[in-house]
């Protein structure tokens, strides 16, 4: 599911006014929040996810883990916060 560069300018314009609706805390990417991410993903489908942590490589570790179990595209990272992407599955 490859995004070419136009469509995710696209999502970085939709997403400039979004908040973060999932906040990673302490205990880091637990299946809890996992759970969470999909459930956002499948309402919003754009979504922004805060991440705590000073550590640069452990944000990034923890996004491309995201990414991966949500089948997901990551649209940018800005600091402590991740916008990504997914299309909403078709349900009949």
């Amino acid at each position: 599911m490859p995004i070419s560069q136009q469509q995710k300018k696209q999502f970085r314009q939709q997403a400039h006014h979004l908040k973060p609706v999932v906040m990673l805390g302490s205990k880091g990417l637990t299946d809890a929040v996992q759970m969470e991410i999909d459930n956002a993903l499948e309402t919003h489908e754009l979504i922004k996810i805060k991440i705590a942590g000073d550590d640069r490589d452990a944000r990034n570790t923890i996004s491309t883990e995201i990414c991966s179990y949500q089948h997901a595209e990551l649209i940018q990272t800005i600091g402590k916060t991740i916008t990504v992407y997914r299309q909403r599955s078709e349900k009949e």
